[in-house]
């Protein structure tokens, strides 16, 4: 990625959190211990369904790519905050924030339509289980995972194409503690009417779409679901599909309160609040929700222990 500095600013300083000088340090020790959490939990989930050839499913395909991408992009965003907690000043440079929000960008827009195609996924198997192994083949599922990069990376050039084309002039500190979108624009010395306009229609789309997928996926598996006589199976499908209810509701939720309302509503404060959910808390939350309450992913545990024991 080229990225060209048409501005006088050659680098920012992220605020970070809290101003507050007496919870910084229990504040490093909090995040620092979700993202410890956060790696463990998605790079095990990784590891474990690479390790386990019957975990080698389109429903676990989707979620190693749920996990790569919470992994990524938290380690995009968590390591500078906790910096930020221990350093007087918290300096990036223009290049280092710009690749920051690109990859911000990007990993959030892949969270987003990974957790779509999860519910294509859930709908095809409750709703057409005769025809789930021919409809999500693994040529399928290739070729769904690269529409979901493809368009992630779309997503993320555009926010960030539109951000180099602004100028910063002499205000240089960033009220957040991530590169993100809004924070830049109000330092901006020139219009950022387009920059604006891109927000609404990326993020829109980015809510919206996957939203009504996601509403419409449900709604065939709830019919479905009421249709089923056998206690145990309504039990079953229910609890396969609430794991990914909870996380969507959480992700897109926050997504939404922070970027799809006028600037003059929230403060940015609270913005930073809302923030932490879907950068910080749902990377972590992810494998705890889907791998930990799952059956099969404890009997894979149990069998990696094992030959781990007599190995």
């Amino acid at each position: 990625m080229d990225i060209g500095n048409s501005s006088l600013v050659t680098e920012f300083i992220l605020v970070g959190l809290t101003e507050h000088s007496k919870i910084q340090l229990p504040l490093f020790f909090l995040f620092l211990g979700i993202y410890i959490v956060t790696v463990a939990g998605n790079l095990g989930f990784i590891t474990l369904i690479g390790l386990n050839a019957h975990l080698h499913t389109p429903m676990y395909y989707f979620l190693f790519n749920l996990s790569f991408t919470d992994l990524c992009y938290s380690s995009v965003i968590t390591p500078k905050l906790l910096v930020n907690f221990v350093s007087k000043m918290n300096i990036i440079s223009y290049a280092g924030c710009m690749t920051q929000l690109f990859f911000y960008c990007f990993f959030v827009s892949a969270e987003c339509y990974v957790l779509t195609v999860m519910a294509y996924d859930r709908y095809v198997a409750i709703c057409k289980p005769l025809l789930y192994t021919v409809t999500m083949s693994p040529q399928v599922c290739s070729l769904l995972a690269v529409i979901v990069y493809v368009g992630a990376f779309i997503a993320a050039w555009a926010h960030t194409g539109c951000m180099l084309r602004l100028t910063f002039c002499d205000a240089n500190t960033i009220n957040h503690y991530m590169c993100d979108i809004l924070p830049l624009l109000e330092l901006s010395c020139t219009s950022t009417h387009i920059n604006e306009l891109i927000v609404f229609a990326v993020v829109g789309f980015n809510v919206a779409v996957p939203c009504l997928n996601i509403i419409v996926s449900y709604a065939y598996i709830l019919s479905s679901i009421l249709h089923i006589h056998s206690r145990e199976g309504r039990a079953k499908a229910f609890s396969t599909c609430s794991s990914h209810v909870i996380v969507v509701c959480v992700f897109f939720g926050s997504g939404a309160f922070m970027y799809l309302h006028p600037s003059s509503v929230l403060s940015m404060d609270q913005g930073k609040v809302s923030t932490v959910f879907y950068t910080i808390v749902v990377p972590m939350l992810n494998p705890l929700i889907y791998s930990f309450r799952n059956k099969e992913v404890k009997i894979a545990l149990k069998k990696s222990f094992s030959r781990k024991t007599f190995s």
